[in-house]
């Protein structure tokens, strides 16, 4: 089973405004909050997480509701409890990612994946296994 776990934030990493540490009932964390881009968040705000990642903003009666089902659930909640807490995010996982991205970008400016032009030799611009295009 899949949870969402609400949790707070405690504070925002300076240098990479894309990592907050999150504290979920004592456990604290370092978590992705990149998907919230078009969200304000602080310290002391309350997020819904889930695998290291933010998945959205929820006002305090949203978390005390949620905490109070995942407690009544037991096991799924206090694995879920275990696998945060013994979860990290990694720098080199996260510089990875991102130099995924940023090769995704590039290939989507410079037309790599899509369909050849008349101009174009046969299979320049095929899509490469791996990757939806």
């Amino acid at each position: 089973m899949c949870l969402g776990i609400p949790g707070t934030i405690v504070e925002i990493d300076v240098d990479r405004p894309d990592l907050a540490k999150v504290d979920v009932s004592g456990v604290r964390r370092m978590i992705n909050i990149g998907l919230l881009e078009n969200e304000i968040v602080e310290p002391g705000d309350w997020i819904l997480i889930h695998v290291g990642f933010a998945l959205s903003k929820i006002d305090e009666e949203e978390a005390a509701s949620a905490m109070a089902f995942l407690e009544g659930i037991g096991t799924a909640y206090e694995e879920e409890l275990a696998a945060l807490a013994s979860s990290e995010i990694e720098a080199g996982f996260i510089q990875a990612g991102q130099d995924i991205e940023a090769r995704w970008a590039s290939e989507e400016r410079l037309g790599v994946g899509q369909e050849p032009h008349a101009s174009q030799e046969p299979g320049a611009g095929a899509p490469r296994a791996g990757r939806a295009v």
